[in-house]
């Protein structure tokens, strides 16, 4: 496909943040905190009182190393959502000490690192995440786009953009983004 065209440009500069990345929530099930906290992030909450659902179930239940790490992200995304980095990635990188292979946390640790001006360390957490396998693949390659755009890898972000609105076209943003770009053939 790509052999058709020599390059994509983007039609307007680059502005000092591209679109604000996408954060991958995990399920916790069981019930309790932990569970409240997976569903309040899954469906996009934003108040910090569900960041609380996720201290407390941290700190009073019970939770196997998967569901520790799964609420770790779920606190984490909370904080990402609020462009609160440094809190975020320390959450992250929490999830990771107990599942090291947990593709929603490397996305969103990804995230985090692009929030903290970082996209080179954002892109190897990315593809890392690629590689093992995500929930929501389209939000990864959408993160990885706006890393790619970052470092200037135009051509990358436009495929990687082209692919989340591929595997979700029902999602606005990465059409969005698109809209930005002007291909050209050479």
């Amino acid at each position: 496909m790509w052999n058709r065209y020599m390059g994509a440009f983007l039609g307007a500069a680059l502005a000092s943040g591209v679109a604000g990345s996408a954060q991958a929530a995990i399920t916790v099930l069981g019930g309790g905190f932990a569970q409240a906290c997976s569903e309040a992030a899954v469906t996009g909450e934003l108040d910090r009182k569900f960041e609380e659902l996720c201290t407390l179930a941290l700190d009073t239940e019970a939770l196997n190393a998967r569901d520790r790490a799964g609420t770790l992200v779920n606190r984490g995304v909370f904080k990402l959502r609020r462009q609160e980095y440094p809190a975020a990635l320390r959450d992250f990188e929490a999830a990771l000490k107990r599942q090291p292979e947990m593709g929603e946390a490397l996305v969103n640790r990804g995230a985090a690192r692009l929030g903290l001006k970082a996209p080179e360390a954002a892109l190897a957490d990315i593809n890392r995440a690629l590689e093992l396998g995500v929930s929501e693949p389209a939000k990864a390659h959408y993160n990885r786009a706006i890393a790619h755009e970052r470092v200037g890898d135009i051509r990358s972000a436009w495929l990687d953009y082209t692919k989340a609105a591929e595997l979700d076209p029902e999602w606005d943003a990465p059409r969005k983004e698109l809209a930005r770009f002007t291909v050209s053939r050479k």
